[in-house]
């Protein structure tokens, strides 16, 4: 079950791309959270940077326990798993709102907050990957894609409820990922893919003022509510926020905790959805390149973990991860560069958030299974 021989094994390509962003994120946060709740400087530990260090300590753990775990018992689990996380997306609805939205559980004794929809993630990937490799041959037919399909909708309009647009559209795309590499029906994958095209250049024309965002809205209001449709608005002053610290880092930044536009606060959530403008502003384009050949560098191992798998489970398993991991770098980042509509998407492994950080890398401890046997007959 777990051996810890395979250790030896490990991909150890990623690990400096893994030390890179944490540190990156560490920075970030400590730029971040710069004074007390009285306006007084403190220095690099703040109580966020402690926080973060604590979890990324927790997702180490996490890591090196799922890295040795023969990723084959994930099969026997995958069922369960999935239930107790419906269950749990579901019990939200039964506990009081945090910030007037059902995503966290606020636990009392250690006083932090745990978001089911991160789990709700890397639950569908476990699910499909052991439910595309049960049906065999025949997991090209329509009742494949029927049942597959209502597997993936559960914790979506779920998740949609809460309501968290961003982590349920991020479903989507990890659905149809491993729906092409699981071998569901190409004319289903085609249709499904070309609609989700359809939509992201749709809006992508509106972000960038070719469709004018009030024009549109006397048609899309017939099938959207009006608070629906102001997402797609690029006049936000959120997306002019980003934009405006992205810019003002120009090719070297401001310095370490030296950033005006961020540091005075007018960055809205600059230590969680917003980590990557905060970042840029005070590390410049540079920084923020280097950031981007660090996550491609990650996403570019593990689409090789996905080419050497040896089994059905493991390559659509692999698959999964790797689109999970991909679709926030591009989601997140399309936000704040006025590309897409900002729905708090977060940046894995460099936004503050103990329930984000952590199912991160458990994910990335069950791909590095999945590489230290790849050998395995």
């Amino acid at each position: 079950m777990w051996n810890h021989q395979y250790l030896r094994r490990l991909d150890f390509r990623t690990f400096p791309l893994l030390l890179g962003l944490m540190i990156a994120s560490l920075l970030v946060i400590s730029a971040t959270s710069i004074t007390d709740t009285y306006g007084a400087e403190i220095g690099f530990f703040t109580p966020l940077v402690k926080s973060q260090l604590q979890w990324f300590g927790m997702g180490t753990v996490a890591y090196v326990f799922f890295a040795g775990l023969d990723y084959h018992k994930l099969r026997e689990w995958a069922w369960i798993f999935y239930f107790v996380t419906i269950v749990m997306l579901l019990g939200l609805f039964f506990t009081d709102s945090i910030k007037n939205v059902h995503r966290w559980y606020r636990i009392p004794i250690i006083g932090i907050g745990v978001q089911p929809s991160e789990c709700a993630k890397l639950s569908l990937i476990l699910t499909l990957s052991w439910f595309l490799e049960k049906k065999g041959r025949a997991v090209g037919d329509w009742s494949t894609f029927f049942q597959a399909s209502v597997i993936a909708l559960i914790p979506f309009a779920l998740i949609l409820k809460q309501p968290d647009l961003g982590s349920a559209l991020v479903l989507y795309p990890i659905t149809l990922g491993m729906f092409y590499f699981g071998g569901v029906n190409k004319k289903v994958v085609m249709i499904l893919a070309t609609l989700g095209l359809v939509a992201i250049f749709f809006t992508a024309l509106i972000f960038l003022g070719v469709i004018s965002h009030e024009d549109m809205r006397p048609f899309v209001t017939h099938f959207l509510k009006d608070y629906q449709y102001e997402r797609l608005n690029p006049a936000t002053y959120h997306h002019q926020a980003a934009q405006t610290a992205i810019a003002l880092g120009k090719y070297t930044g401001s310095g370490f905790r030296e950033s005006v536009f961020t540091g005075h606060g007018f960055l809205p959530a600059a230590s969680t959805d917003s980590v990557f403008p905060a970042f840029a502003e005070e590390f410049g384009l540079f920084g923020a390149f280097f950031i981007l050949l660090l996550f491609f560098g990650l996403i570019y191992c593990s689409f090789q973990v996905t080419a050497v798998a040896r089994d059905h489970f493991g390559r659509v398993l692999s698959a999964g991860v790797t689109i999970y991991l991909a679709i926030h770098v591009v989601v997140n980042i399309g936000m704040m560069c006025g590309f897409l509509p900002i729905t708090g998407v977060p940046l894995l492994l460099m936004t503050y958030g103990g329930s984000s950080v952590l199912w991160t890398m458990i994910a990335l401890g069950i791909l590095q299974s999945v590489y230290t046997r790849r050998y395995m007959f």
